[in-house]
């Protein structure tokens, strides 16, 4: 079982990026966030991978990789339900913070959740039952790691609703505004600084390497 990959930046394609780790390349398909992310062709990236094999139609294995143990985990807990496939559940993680994909599931939103291509009213209320408890204890679990891990000070917390707000304020869902402050301040070396962070969420939206 290949569960992480570092290597070399070949190329980026619509959905996947192909890694060059020793001189084998590797195609592993990644969710947005993960392809907004990775760096430029030539660099060193490192993806958390989980490999899916399908037999019917015809015997297949594909490499699915994720930049954090959140989107992973959360990927393995959705194709476990009946009907969700790696491509479905790769495109939910595409589709939604995880925070919030959790949260929608945990409380039943079978409407927002039905926004991610491939989840119909039917495949959106099964996830919500079959799951439900299982994403509402993992949403806490990640609510408490990320209090204790981050430890914002007041002056961050506002910084980081400034960023999100002046996202909205040009046009971006809150989502995927809040999704981008998220990934930013992650690394940003200055919390406080809000036209920088704003300048590095917006080359994050864009697809622009930071």
């Amino acid at each position: 079982m290949i569960v992480q990959l570092t290597g070399l930046v070949l190329r980026t394609e619509a959905n996947s990026v192909i890694l060059d780790v020793g001189g084998v390349g590797y195609q592993v398909f990644v969710p947005v966030t993960a392809l907004g992310a990775l760096p430029e062709p030539g660099a060193k990236a490192t993806l958390l991978t989980h490999m899916v094999a399908r037999v019917q139609p015809d015997f297949d294995m594909a490499l699915y990789g994720f930049l954090d143990v959140q989107e992973l985990q959360t990927f393995k807990i959705l194709i476990g339900v009946s009907g969700v496939g790696a491509k479905v559940g790769l495109a939910m993680i595409s589709s939604f913070p995880i925070a919030d994909l959790a949260r929608a599931i945990s409380s039943g939103d079978t409407k927002l959740i039905t926004k991610a291509p491939g989840v119909g009213p039917k495949l959106a209320l099964r996830i919500c039952t079959e799951i439900g408890d299982r994403m509402a204890a993992f949403a806490f679990e990640q609510k408490t790691e990320r209090a204790e891990a981050t430890k914002k000070t007041a002056e961050e917390n506002a910084t980081h609703e400034d960023v999100v707000e002046a996202l909205t304020g040009l046009g971006y869902g809150r989502p995927d505004a809040r999704r981008a402050a998220d990934r930013i301040f992650t690394a940003a070396p200055d919390r406080t600084d809000t036209a920088a962070l704003i300048s590095a969420a917006l080359q994050f939206l864009t697809g622009g390497k930071r």
